[in-house]
C-alpha cells in the first residue's frame, strides 16, 4: 500500500492546499476518468468520456477553485492523507480537522462484470464517512459546462441534483441532505453518506447498499486484474500503479488509448507549449500495450488490435494519421477555451490538436508491430489470418513508399519537415515485421519481398543517416539533411535494427549522452524549434537513457538513475510528460502514457530475477 500523503499544515489555507499542482490521484473505469487533488477534490475530469467537456475543470481554472470542482471541505480541516486501496484504482483521502475530527472518502468509478459484460458507467462514486469526533462538513459540487462558460444549471428533488452540463443531464443520488449540498452549508456529518453522480435517471435499489456492493466488486476487479500481471521482483508497487493507469487511459468501447487524461499543462512554465493529449497517438498507443504486454496484460491489446482493424479500414491504403479520437475520428480541429485560464493561470488552454494534419510516416511501423504479434501469439481470443495481413501490407506498402520522404517526425514539429531517422527506422520495422508474418503463414514470396525491401530501407539509413564526426567516430543524425541528435536514436536497439555492442549504436549512444543529457535528465534535443529552445527533459527519454546505460553493461548507473526518476514522481506513484531538471518539478500532461511505460520498461530490465529468491 502506498504510503499516506500528507499536506501542508494547518495554517495554511484551504485555497493553497487545493491550489494547482500534479499531485493529483486518477480514477476512472475506461470509459470515463477523474483526478483528485491532494485535498480530496475532484478538479478534473470530462464527460461523456476522456475527450469530452471538462465539466470538472478547477485544475485549469486559475483561481476559481469553486467553480468546476467536487469538494468535501471540514470545518477547520487542516490536514489529508491519501493513498490507493493496494492493487486497485479506488482512492482513500482522509481529512482532519483542527479538533481531531476526521472523515474518509472513497473514490471509486463503478467498474466490474454484470449480466455478462462490463458494467462502467459514465459516473463517479463517492463514499464519506466519520472516522473521529464531531466533523461538520460542506460539499462544494459545481459542474461547468462548455469549457467552463458557466456553472451548471440545477434542478432537484427529495434525493438527487439535476446538473445541465453542454446539453445533456447528470444526476446526483444522495443520501447527505440535498439542501446544504445545494447551498455547500456546512453539517456535521454522523452517518456514512453516499454520492452517485452520473446518468439522469432514477437510481435503482438502496444508495447505500449498491454503492456499498459497488465498491467491493470495483475492487475486487482490480485484484484479480492485478493478480494476472507477469511483474518484476523490484518494484512492484511501482509497476502495478503504472500498469493500473495505463489501463485507466483506454477507452474499452473501442479500444483506443489516449496519450495523456489531461489537455494544455505546459511543457514548461509560460511555454505555450499546451497540448491536448486526450486523443489516440498510434505511436504512443505501441509503446503502451508494448509495455502491458510485457506484462501480461492482454485484454488491454486486443481492444486496441480492434481499434487499429478499424483506423486501417478507414484509411482504405490512404495516409495514416499520428493520432484519432477514442472514437476513430479523424478530424480534430484545435481551438482554445477562452473561459479557462489554464493551469496556474498559465493558458491557452487548447481542445482538439493539429497535429492530427500532419505526415509522420513513423506510424505505419507503430501499427504493424503491434498488429504482427496477433499472428503468433496463440493466448488471443482473435487471432490474425490472411485477410488481416492483406490490410496489413496495404500499411506496409505506405512505409515503402514513404521511408525517405520528409516528415513532421515524432517530435510534430510544425513548421519544417526533414526525412527523419526515427520515422525511417520505424518504416524499415515495418517491412522486416512483415516479412516474418509472411514466411510464418507460408508465403514465402511476399516474405522475399517485405525483406528486400527492409534491406534497400536499411541501406539508405545507414548511407543518408550516418554522420561522419573525424576522430570522435561518427554518429546517426535525427534526420537525412542535418546532423543534430534527438534521443529517439537510442530506439534502435530497441527496435531491432542495430545489436547493442554495434560500433554505430555505440558512438551514437556517446553522442547523445555527451549532447542532451542534463545530470539525471535528458532531453529529447536540444536543437531550437518552432517554441524555441527546450526548458525541460521529456522523461521517457531518461528511461531511454536509463535502457542504454543497461546495455552498455553500465548497470550500477542505470539502477541510480532509474531509482532518482522514480523519486520524482507524484504521491500517486506516476509521472507526467517533462521535469524541470533543475527544480524537479513537473511539468506537461497527466498521467502521461510514455513516462509511464518508461517505469515499466526499466524495472523490468535492472531487477534481480525471480529465481534469486526462490
Amino acid at each position: 500500500m502506498t504510503a499516506p500523503a500528507q499536506t501542508k499544515p494547518a495554517d495554511t489555507a484551504l485555497a493553497q492546499v487545493a491550489a494547482s499542482s500534479l499531485e493529483l490521484w486518477p480514477i476512472g473505469n475506461c470509459q470515463i476518468s477523474g483526478l483528485i487533488d491532494r485535498a480530496g477534490a475532484l478538479v478534473w475530469g470530462c464527460l461523456p468520456r476522456v475527450d469530452g467537456d471538462p465539466v470538472f475543470c478547477a485544475l485549469l481554472n486559475g483561481d476559481r477553485q469553486s467553480s468546476g470542482v467536487w469538494r468535501f471541505e471540514l470545518e477547520g480541516q487542516a490536514s489529508s492523507s491519501q493513498h490507493y486501496e493496494r492493487n486497485t484504482a479506488t482512492l482513500v483521502t482522509r481529512l482532519e480537522a483542527e479538533d481531531g475530527s476526521a472523515v474518509e472518502i472513497r473514490d471509486f468509478c463503478p467498474r466490474f462484470e454484470r449480466s455478462g459484460r462490463m458494467y462502467r458507467p459514465v459516473a463517479y462514486a463517492r463514499i464519506v464517512r466519520p472516522l473521529a469526533g464531531n466533523p461538520r462538513m460542506r460539499v462544494v459540487l459545481n459542474p461547468m459546462s462548455n469549457y467552463g462558460a458557466k456553472i451548471a444549471e440545477t434542478t432537484h428533488g427529495t434525493n438527487h441534483i439535476r446538473y445541465l452540463v453542454s446539453g445533456q443531464a447528470i444526476r446526483l443520488s444522495t443520501d447527505a441532505p440535498i439542501g446544504y449540498v445545494l447551498e455547500s452549508r456546512f453539517y456535521r456529518i454522523e452517518n456514512d453518506q453516499h454520492f452517485f453522480l452520473g446518468p439522469d435517471e432514477p437510481f435503482v435499489g438502496n444508495l447505500r447498499s449498491e454503492l456499498r456492493r459497488m465498491d467491493q466488486s470495483t475492487a475486487r476487479y482490480w485484484k484479480l486484474w492485478v493478480r494476472g500481471l507477469h511483474i518484476p521482483l523490484e518494484w512492484q508497487d511501482e509497476v502495478i500503479r503504472c500498469a493500473i493507469a495505463l489501463k485507466l487511459c483506454q477507452h474499452e468501447e473501442t479500444g483506443a488509448i489516449v496519450a495523456a487524461l489531461t489537455t494544455s499543462i505546459p511543457e514548461a512554465p509560460f511555454s505555450q507549449r499546451n497540448w491536448d493529449y486526450r486523443y489516440c497517438w498510434i505511436r504512443d498507443s505501441y509503446y503502451t500495450v508494448q509495455a502491458l504486454n510485457r506484462l501480461g496484460a492482454l485484454d488491454v491489446l486486443e481492444k486496441y488490435l480492434g481499434y487499429l482493424r478499424n483506423i486501417v479500414d478507414g484509411a482504405r491504403g490512404g495516409q495514416i494519421q499520428p493520432l484519432y479520437s477514442v472514437m476513430g475520428e479523424s478530424e480534430l480541429d484545435e481551438g482554445t477555451a477562452a473561459h479557462l485560464a489554464g493551469y496556474k493561470g498559465m493558458g491557452p488552454v487548447r481542445r482538439g490538436n493539429a497535429a492530427y494534419k500532419q505526415v509522420q510516416h513513423d506510424c505505419y511501423g507503430q501499427i504493424v508491430l503491434p498488429t504482427a504479434q496477433a499472428f503468433f501469439d496463440r493466448r488471443l481470443l482473435r487471432m490474425a489470418d490472411e485477410h488481416d495481413f492483406a490490410a496489413l501490407e496495404e500499411v506496409g506498402e505506405s512505409a515503402w513508399a514513404m521511408h525517405d520522404q520528409p516528415d513532421a517526425g515524432l517530435w510534430e514539429f510544425r513548421t519544417r519537415q526533414e526525412v527523419h531517422t526515427y520515422s525511417a527506422v520505424m518504416c524499415w520495422a515495418a517491412c522486416d515485421r512483415l516479412a516474418n508474418v509472411a514466411g510464418h503463414i507460408g508465403k514465402a514470396d511476399r516474405q522475399k519481398l517485405w525483406l528486400d525491401r527492409a534491406n534497400i530501407i536499411r541501406a539508405t539509413i545507414e548511407r543518408e543517416a550516418w554522420v561522419e564526426n573525424g576522430e570522435e567516430g561518427g554518429h546517426y543524425g535525427a534526420s537525412f539533411q542535418s546532423d543534430y541528435l534527438d534521443a529517439s536514436l537510442l530506439q534502435m536497439v530497441e527496435l531491432r535494427f542495430l545489436a547493442p555492442d554495434n560500433p554505430r549504436f555505440k558512438s551514437t549512444f556517446a553522442a547523445v549522452e555527451k549532447t542532451l543529457r542534463r545530470g539525471e535528465h535528458m532531453l529529447r534535443y536540444a536543437a531550437e524549434d518552432d517554441f524555441g529552445a527546450p526548458e525541460t527533459a521529456f522523461n521517457v527519454c531518461t528511461f531511454w537513457l536509463i535502457e542504454a546505460l543497461h546495455l552498455a553493461g553500465r548497470d550500477a548507473e542505470a539502477r541510480g538513475l532509474f531509482e532518482a526518476m522514480l523519486s520524482h514522481r507524484t504521491q500517486s506513484g506516476l509521472l507526467s510528460e517533462d521535469l524541470d531538471y533543475e527544480t524537479g518539478e513537473l511539468w506537461g500532461n497527466f498521467p502521461q502514457t510514455y513516462s509511464l511505460v518508461g517505469v515499466i520498461n526499466c524495472a523490468g530490465l535492472l531487477s534481480r530475477s525471480w529465481s534469486t529468491v526462490r
